[in-house]
């Protein structure tokens, strides 16, 4: 059966006004993130950065990444509350981006959702804003997608691609890591935005936890627990790298610890993280112990509680340790660099934590 009416665009499931109410309701907060270089305002085709403010440089590198936050959105959305996933989502770019020892520049983000719902789009621009500024840089654009038929009416995801510059002569990583290096490790601030879907399947699938669940150990809810925003580190690794001498960065991601710092090891060398310098956060001892996680499953997938990690000379360890200090960053040497020797690992995790 037909309908007598034509079709259109609103009765396929997408709404125009609602759109342009959100880019007119997220502008505020996009203008916080403004630098010098960023041309023009939100709403053109494309965001516009002055390049001429590279010519101080004498061989600039332009660093890029891009990510998404994973299933973490759902908790967002289960919640209700979107205003602290966008931090997550500049953690997760701009925090790869600072790793080789390149300034954050700029950021666009891609929202898609199954309903434009104005205030709720709004509120995750909002979030990327103050994530940019975190992050110092800024947000230049961005893309909001509706998918009626893909998506349901609250169902969203959101991803992001970022923009940095590093000297040549500047650029970081496994060609500076010597024998004897320290690794100093910088505390997470929780999950961070990598192996919700182990998280999700041990909470809530076999332990049948709910978010609204007040959970002792974490001194919260589990809702607030897993919605607490990742920690971004950029402005904080480029304050280290002016005060202290440094090789490398890491950012401990998808794959755990040992994986992601093994990443910047060469190949004759090998990194040794001494478990018994820290003690992971309450809740991944929640979800190794609900879900009987084996421990070395657990390091794979999560971060245990370190969310970067650098590598500096010895004798640039106590420095480092004080400039992080200085500006709030929980720090410490967990580790150091050997010679590769019969290691087949770049990174292993050694003893045990305190208990």
């Amino acid at each position: 059966m037909t309908s007598d009416t034509g079709a259109s665009y609103a009765a396929a499931g997408v709404d125009i006004e609602a759109g342009d109410r959100a880019v007119e309701l997220m502008k505020e907060w996009v203008k916080k993130t403004q630098r010098p270089e960023v041309l023009g305002g939100l709403g053109g085709f494309a965001g516009l950065f002055d390049a001429s403010a590279l010519k101080r440089y004498e061989r600039p590198l332009l660093a890029s990444a891009t990510d998404g936050v994973g299933t973490k959105v759902d908790i967002a959305r289960q919640m209700g509350v979107y205003d602290t996933i966008g931090h997550d989502l500049v953690a997760m770019v701009m925090d790869d981006i600072v790793v080789c020892g390149a300034e954050p520049l700029f950021m666009t983000d891609y929202i898609c959702v199954g309903k434009v719902h104005p205030e709720r789009v709004a509120a995750i621009v909002k979030g990327i804003a103050e994530g940019c500024v975190l992050a110092g840089c800024a947000l230049v654009g961005g893309e909001t997608a509706e998918h009626p038929g893909l998506l349901g009416p609250d169902d969203f995801d959101v991803a992001g691609a970022g923009t940095g510059v590093v000297e040549y002569d500047r650029l970081l990583g496994a060609d500076r890591i010597r024998t004897g290096d320290a690794v100093i490790a910088m505390a997470s601030s929780g999950l961070h935005s990598n192996g919700y879907s182990l998280v999700r399947h041990v909470l809530f699938d076999r332990a049948g936890m709910s978010l609204d669940r007040h959970v002792e150990e974490l001194g919260r809810t589990l809702g607030e627990e897993l919605l607490e925003p990742t920690k971004i580190y950029s402005l904080d690794c480029m304050a280290l790298t002016r005060t202290a001498e440094v090789h490398a960065y890491s950012h401990i991601t998808g794959g755990g610890l040992a994986a992601n710092l093994a990443r910047v090891i060469p190949d004759h060398l090998h990194a040794t993280v001494d478990r018994s310098t820290w003690t992971p956060g309450a809740v991944f001892d929640l979800v190794g112990k609900t879900g009987q996680v084996e421990q070395l499953e657990l390091e794979k997938t999560l971060n245990t509680g370190v969310g970067m990690i650098a590598v500096v000379p010895a004798g640039s360890a106590g420095s480092a340790l004080t400039t992080l200090a200085d500006r709030g960053v929980k720090a410490w040497v967990a580790g150091e660099i050997l010679d590769r020797g019969d290691h087949t690992e770049g990174a292993t995790l050694t003893g045990t934590h305190p208990a």
